[in-house]
């Protein structure tokens, strides 16, 4: 059966308290699962601040009230309509900066006693996404060591990420650790054609996940999964492709839309718009520039054009509703109100569907975006790119 699958998900407060401090407060685990099911169509969710005790804790409460519900094969279940998979975003000390990976667990037991263990090595294990005073490999034992899986996050982006901001390959940061490494998160200014011209992620799967700080923000991108049951083993086999578990595609931003795609000077705002790597600013010599997804990969790929793997799942681009000309919070709402879910505008609603719930123009829009034939400008140095209408 297929299923969609957004792995990456804050947690803005738990217990009253803030937990990832640049996510809306609104981030709650409760109004997750309720965002997932009742507006976005999210069948599985991973959230990645259970480290944290205050979110342990409650879903202690919520595991000892049967509001969750353990699956035998590993994460829980809401009301038999969402799995939540408990994860845990850690930032890991490299030689040339800092880089995220998602830690994913099985069972409560073991993200609890993850975040046991990795409070010996983070100041303020409360708060999300804190610096840990370890590096990747070591912390891909550690997880490994529990039961876990670790999955480096938004590996392309200029800031906290392997490629990004670290290392040239994967192989230089997990060393013999790398085979372990199966799958890797994407991030919102990348695609698998850009992926795909680095030899060694041959062999990994991809995720694209929303990374969301935001209800609103929940499966931006994400994953479609053909699972034998929707739990962490049948997950995690689709992430290797045994067991006719797979994904089947993936959904995400085109990458022009990312707010790191191209290279920014931030003396000058100059946002790249060439067809060929800048590393150097063209309009004022600066070299201090932020380097864009598109042009680092340029820098580190392998191969001129990508190779994909036989398997590679086609990437579909997503525009969100929210990036569509037209489309504010009042006429997302009355979309939902008529087809259920964002899912079911986005892949499901036809062309006169729409027309009679929000009119011409917006449908054509919204077709356009579900067809990859918006125009784009794209985005660089923190600033999204938007659709021009």
């Amino acid at each position: 059966m297929e299923y969609f699958a957004d792995l990456h998900v804050h947690i803005g407060q738990a217990k009253n308290q803030p937990v990832k401090i640049t996510a809306s407060r609104s981030l709650t685990l409760d109004n997750i699962y309720d965002y997932c099911i009742n507006k976005k169509g999210i069948d599985i969710v991973g959230i990645v601040d259970c480290a944290s005790p205050l979110v342990l804790e409650e879903i202690q409460e919520q595991l000892n009230n049967e509001k969750l519900i353990p699956m035998p094969g590993g994460g829980a279940r809401y009301e038999d309509k969402l799995t939540i998979v408990f994860g845990a975003e850690i930032e890991t000390t490299e030689p040339k900066g800092v880089a995220h990976s998602i830690a994913f667990f099985p069972f409560y037991e073991q993200i609890k006693d993850f975040s046991s263990i990795m409070a010996g090595y983070i100041t303020n294990i409360y708060l999300s996404s804190q610096k840990a005073r370890l590096c990747a490999k070591d912390l891909i034992k550690i997880v490994q060591s529990l039961g876990g899986v670790l999955i480096p996050a938004h590996v392309f982006t200029p800031f906290k990420s392997f490629y990004g901001s670290c290392y040239d390959r994967l192989s230089h940061a997990f060393e013999d650790e790398l085979d372990n490494v199966i799958s890797v998160e994407l991030g919102l200014s990348a695609d698998t054609d850009f992926a795909d011209t680095i030899s060694e992620l041959a062999t990994r799967s991809y995720l694209t996940n929303s990374d969301a700080h935001s209800l609103e923000k929940i499966a931006r991108e994400y994953n479609k999964m053909n699972l034998q049951f929707p739990d962490f083993e049948n997950i995690i086999s689709a992430l290797k492709g045994l067991d006719n578990n797979y994904i089947v595609s993936n959904y995400g931003l085109d990458p022009k839309l990312g707010k790191y795609h191209r290279t920014f000077c931030p003396t000058c705002n100059y946002v790249a718009h060439e067809n060929f790597p800048v590393v150097k600013c063209p309009k004022c010599d600066n070299e201090s520039v932020t380097l864009g997804v598109f042009d680092r990969i340029a820098v580190i790929a392998d191969y001129n054009a990508p190779i994909h793997p036989e398997n590679r799942p086609i990437y579909h681009y997503q525009v969100p509703l929210e990036f569509i000309p037209g489309i504010g919070k009042k006429t997302i709402e009355k979309l939902i109100l008529h087809f259920g879910t964002e899912m079911n505008v986005i892949h499901n609603a036809n062309r006169d569907q729409l027309i009679e719930v929000v009119g011409e123009h917006i449908a054509i829009n919204i077709m356009l975006a579900r067809e990859g034939k918006l125009n784009l400008q794209a985005g660089g140095g923190g600033i999204y790119g938007k659709v021009l209408d």
